[in-house]
């Protein structure tokens, strides 16, 4: 039987890293973004490794988007893991901050999240079994004032993995987070993408795994 792994917010960083590790395993790829040029991009580079892949466009801060992209994946297979990677990095400091723009990043950050999670608890239910992973970052245990936004929606994130973790502990159903204390650099030797991407097999892979591994 086919196993998937469907990422949501799809990106060249951590996404194409994920979704590398995972494939690597014998997973199927199946990406959720905004862009689909890019997202066919990814694509045919995973193809071309040897890995079988699909995209499906999605905006995480569309409720019905969300929802009807990850109704498709489900024509794949069956859904096995999800990571929930959608973010708005932006750098605003907190007395800068509107309520709409915050309501708005808070829609990509924290509730595309509980909605993407909730579109594919009924396929996991059905198996008695799936990972959902959460893209979490250092700025929900080191909150600061110049990435406001991005730290309520990572204090947010850290909430939701454990809330969700508590929620589905009885049903075979794993949640955690990955909370990521530095920025993503290519070249350096602990936050590269393939080293973090490293944590969320980890995670999958170890059944006795806590709901946060700070990294």
């Amino acid at each position: 039987m086919k196993k998937l792994l469907a990422i949501v917010g799809m990106g060249e960083g951590n996404g194409l890293a994920i979704a590398r590790r995972f494939a690597k395993e014998g997973y199927a790829i199946a990406m959720l973004a905004r862009n689909e040029t890019k997202l066919n991009e990814f694509k045919n580079s995973l193809q071309r490794e040897g890995y079988e892949a699909h995209y499906f466009t999605a905006d995480a801060s569309n409720e019905a988007s969300l929802k009807s992209a990850l109704a498709s994946v489900k024509n794949i297979a069956n859904l096995e893991v999800l990571v929930y990677n959608a973010a708005v990095p932006k750098m605003v400091n907190v007395l800068n901050e509107t309520f709409e723009s915050l309501i708005n990043d808070f829609q990509v950050n924290v509730a595309g999240a509980l909605v993407a999670v909730q579109s594919v608890l009924p396929g996991m239910r059905q198996q008695e079994k799936g990972t959902i992973l959460l893209t979490g970052g250092g700025f929900a245990l080191y909150p600061s004032p110049d990435f406001a936004s991005l730290s309520i929606g990572k204090a947010g994130i850290r909430s939701l993995a454990k809330i969700l973790s508590d929620a589905l502990k009885n049903e075979g159903i794993r949640v955690g987070t990955i909370t990521i204390c530095g920025t993503v650099n290519a070249s350096d030797p602990k936050y590269n993408p393939e080293s973090i991407a490293e944590n969320y097999w980890n995670f999958h892979a170890n059944p006795e795994s806590e709901s946060e591994i700070v990294y």
